[in-house]
């Protein structure tokens, strides 16, 4: 590869790995992997990062940023530190969701889509996060989900991450 190394030799042992799985010639079924791994390590998806996977998925970068784009879970501009995604599908609205949703936007001060201003928190909608019975809801940095967040258990848990 004659390209810069955009990822460290760690995330990229770990898409080698995750690329191992498919049959010889199909490292482009890594992408997704690929994607949340570099994700992890720079916290979003830059064009450039987008490029790095691509090459070295021996991909087009079109193809790339379809997968990135498509799907809610990779993030195409910077976001806080804690990005906070809250489920807001019928199932989770039907058991407080959207109220648990806009009590977000007022305690943070910022819409779906958008960052505090001091960098720390971002706040997404998402979409069916396949946990209705525990609604409403909440993933953190795609990593941890929480369950039956209510406005107090939601104080809780951001007063927690300050």
């Amino acid at each position: 590869m004659n390209a810069p190394m955009v990822l460290s030799p760690e995330a990229l042992a770990k898409i080698d790995k995750a690329a191992a799985k498919y049959p010889p010639g199909q490292r482009q079924s890594a992408v997704m992997a690929a994607l949340a791994i570099a994700q992890d390590e720079k916290g979003w998806l830059s064009t450039e990062t987008m490029d790095f996977v691509a090459r070295y998925l021996n991909m087009p970068p079109i193809a790339v940023f379809e997968v990135a784009s498509f799907y809610g879970m990779y993030d195409l501009k910077p976001v806080g530190t804690h990005k906070l995604t809250i489920c807001t599908n019928l199932p989770c609205a039907l058991q407080g969701a959207t109220g648990a949703a806009e009590h977000l936007k007022k305690k943070l001060g910022v819409r779906f889509g958008e960052t505090t201003a001091d960098g720390r928190f971002t706040l997404k909608e998402g979409e069916c996060m396949g946990a209705c019975g525990d609604a409403p809801v909440l993933l953190h940095n795609n990593k941890r989900m929480l369950c039956a967040m209510t406005p107090d258990k939601l104080d809780a848990f951001i007063e927690g991450l300050k």
